[in-house]
């Protein structure tokens, strides 16, 4: 517990970071910002006990998918900082290096590889969309840039509020 604000704030830096990373992306890659909403939307027909779909963008609407998904998308990303300290324990907080803020940001890859593209009809590794291979290295690398947020969110952690 007494890690905890280190927590969220290193997990809601991290994932601002991938957030601007998202925004730079398009003009730089061509590639379109991830659309949270359709995270929402999956999560929200978790209530009706619907979890897999074929289509997620072909799924009905639900109300307030939009802020559903973006609450989700930070609660992930703490939950994932959750993950690094609680690897690494509360002295990568006093020290924080960039290793394994990195792997943790590449590993968690995993989870839309495995649970959320397959979920909403995307395939394992996105294999069911029209350009796999770009989708697979497009999440690597925005996965990668979240793990260089942790990494970042630290030091900024430490400079305001050294643990």
């Amino acid at each position: 517990m007494n890690n905890l604000l280190p927590i969220v704030f290193i997990g809601i830096g991290a994932t601002i970071v991938m957030d601007l990373w998202s925004i730079v992306r398009k003009p730089l890659l061509g590639t379109p910002a991830p659309n949270y909403g359709m995270v929402g939307r999956w999560i929200a027909h978790m209530k009706h006990g619907q979890f897999c779909h074929n289509s997620i963008a072909a799924s009905s609407r639900m109300p307030a998918e939009y802020i559903l998904g973006w609450i989700a998308h930070y609660l992930i990303g703490i939950a994932f900082a959750a993950l690094l300290i609680g690897i690494w324990g509360e002295s990568w907080l006093h020290n924080p290096t960039v290793g394994p803020a990195l792997t943790i940001g590449i590993g968690t890859v995993i989870a839309p590889f495995l649970l959320m593209q397959p979920a909403m009809g995307a395939g394992i590794a996105a294999a069911k969309t029209q350009h796999p291979g770009s989708a697979r290295l497009q999440s690597l690398i925005t996965h990668t840039v979240f793990g260089l947020g942790l990494y970042i969110s630290s030091w900024v952690l430490q400079l305001f509020y050294p643990i």
